[in-house]
């Protein structure tokens, strides 16, 4: 979980303080998972904003008590936003939260049913971490590696990197998402890119697309519930989903967290790609008209929330 210090959103001249990052996939997953599944955060918060995060969580009802939320000495991740466009900021990053090892996370993760990975920080797992998953968790997995294309200068600034091991991330996950900029990054051709990502082992390749939607590659019979039929023969789907309208002087943070949320509850409810794609578009543009990530549960399910 980051706490994020937000400037030039909408029209208020005030910088905004706030739970970011992971909050508002929790709140997409809050709103929109099947009702016979529960929520469980497999979470590393800092100390010194461990009382707070315990609150958020405490008010998802989806989140079973005794979650698997971890507390750590180290200071949280605290990032600074400033945003010069509804598409575009720059985004710095303190703290110093360390991410899983596989001896930690390896017991928690044994009587789940379905994993969502999003790297927030960047640095929730390393490779090989990534891989002992891959290997002890025998049911579906979906990442979103956001962050895991951006470096951390010394001043904090967020940076565009390479990944040039893409092709062995890829064959940890069953679904992968990526924004337009870090499919680019991964490689210039993006049916290249995608055929990379079949060839180890991803069934789904999702490309958001920002105010134009959503563009899916998928393996022929493609069910995120049920990893093996990633395998059938068959040619390779591929569409752009568009996106509503949205304002331009909306909010944007968060979108691609709930766009996410929503897509893997809609695959584990057994909705098609291109429905659950249209579900995801539609809440990420619902959360543009929201206010940060605390009650967005009640915005994303249309409800008033309880004063």
């Amino acid at each position: 979980m980051v706490w994020d210090r937000i400037h030039g959103r909408g029209i208020s001249p005030e910088p905004v303080e706030e739970w970011g990052g992971i909050a508002y996939a929790l709140a997409a997953f809050e709103a929109t998972l099947p009702e016979d599944w529960v929520l469980v955060p497999l979470i590393k918060v800092g100390r010194d904003m461990a009382g707070e995060a315990a609150a958020f969580l405490g008010s998802l009802s989806r989140v079973l008590p005794g979650a698997r939320f971890v507390e750590v000495p180290e200071p949280n991740n605290r990032v600074v936003l400033h945003y010069s466009s509804i598409q575009r900021r720059t985004e710095c990053m303190y703290g110093g939260v360390p991410g899983w090892r596989w001896p930690e996370l390896g017991p928690m993760v044994r009587d789940l049913d379905a994993l969502y990975l999003n790297f927030i920080s960047g640095f929730e797992l390393d490779l090989e971490t990534a891989r002992a998953l891959r290997r002890g968790f025998s049911g579906p997995i979906y990442a979103d590696l956001h962050s895991l294309l951006l470096d951390v200068a010394e001043d904090g600034l967020r940076r565009p990197k390479d990944l040039p091991d893409a092709p062995a991330w890829f064959s940890c996950f069953d679904t992968v998402q990526l924004n337009q900029d870090e499919m680019a990054r991964v490689g210039p051709d993006p049916m290249a890119v995608a055929a990379r990502a079949f060839d180890a082992g991803v069934g789904l390749l999702v490309v958001t697309l920002g105010a134009r939607g959503a563009a899916y590659f998928a393996t022929p019979s493609f069910a995120f519930r049920h990893r093996d039929a990633r395998s059938a023969a068959g040619p390779l789907r591929t569409a752009r989903l568009p996106a509503p309208e949205v304002p331009e002087s909306g909010d944007p943070t968060g979108c691609g967290d709930v766009f996410g949320a929503t897509l893997v509850a809609r695959l584990l409810e057994g909705e098609g790609v291109e429905a659950a794609l249209a579900d995801a578009n539609r809440m990420a543009a619902r959360n543009v008209t929201a206010r940060g990530a605390t009650g967005l549960h009640y915005h994303l399910r249309g409800a008033i929330a309880p004063r």
